[in-house]
């Protein structure tokens, strides 16, 4: 598949009531899984990525590093791929457009682009300079593939202002940076049912919603309406309590149970990696 046809079929699977299932890969292994599970798309974690790499979340990583990683993630799997860039790694709309830029260098197709800041000071961009940011990220894009922005809100997951205040604040953002250029509009920290659909109903795009405790089940997100549901770092950390208990077996209780519970054969790791070898970066 071509880079350029990767991109229009990304693009297609945020349309057309069939809801777009991401659970968030941050390596070669955990994309080749996602894919042999039967994805329609691969999309990144930040926070699985820092943190295999020995990072924070939060921007604390490189973006050389987040960019070679998601470049080996895109070389080894023959889906369209998605890159969770975090804040844009820069207030500035150049930053963005830069990093933009190398999502793409990546052969991403692509992009997350957050409007928190990190800084508690001062936790979301202004909605004008993340308007600018988006613009930025969309110019570069015009230029390439069909890339699709996800514009990430973060008024609910970072609990900004009033809680009565949040539905209004965040679609007010979602629908500003969807007119600034974004194709979908990522609203983290909503679980309840009936707020997601009062989401869907005011936000003049595709939703996209952060799967957690008490998130509806797939079918019923795609009933409401929903375009897109992802898993975050939920899904690697979900892997990781595994080995923390495999570990705490071994070393504490001295059984090798959970060592060969379930484990993937020598042979079959092997096979899954090496179908398309990833040449070293």
């Amino acid at each position: 598949m071509t880079l350029q046809s990767k991109a229009e079929t990304f693009r297609s699977l945020h349309g057309g009531g069939r809801i777009l299932v991401l659970p968030n890969a941050w390596d070669v292994a955990s994309a080749r899984i996602v894919e042999a599970a039967g994805a329609r798309a691969i999309a990144t974690t930040s926070a699985g990525v820092a943190n295999v790499l020995g990072y924070t979340d939060g921007e604390r990583i490189p973006r050389d590093l987040m960019m070679a990683a998601a470049a080996r993630i895109v070389r080894s799997v023959d889906l369209p791929v998605t890159v969770d860039a975090e804040a844009g790694y820069g207030r500035r709309p150049e930053d963005a457009a830069e990093t933009a830029r190398q999502v793409i260098a990546a052969g991403a197709v692509g992009m997350n682009l957050e409007d928190g800041t990190g800084d508690l000071s001062d936790p979301l961009f202004e909605v004008e300079q993340q308007v600018a940011r988006i613009r930025a990220v969309r110019e570069v894009a015009a230029n390439d593939v069909p890339f699709v922005l996800n514009a990430r809100v973060d008024v609910f997951l970072a609990a900004i202002g009033e809680p009565e205040s949040r539905f209004q604040e965040a679609v007010r953002r979602a629908n500003a940076y969807r007119d600034a250029g974004a194709d979908c509009l990522f609203v983290p920290g909503v679980t309840d049912a009936k707020v997601i659909e009062e989401l869907v109903r005011a936000i003049q795009g595709p939703l996209n919603v952060l799967a957690g405790p008490g998130t509806p089940p797939v079918v019923e997100l795609e009933r409401i309406g929903v375009a897109r549901v992802t898993t975050g770092s939920a899904f690697m950390r979900a892997c990781f309590a595994k080995a923390r208990d495999v570990a705490r077996d071994i070393l504490g209780a001295g059984s090798w149970q959970s060592l060969l519970d379930r484990s993937i054969s020598y042979a079959e790791m092997n096979e899954l990696t090496a179908e398309r070898n990833v040449r070293s970066s």
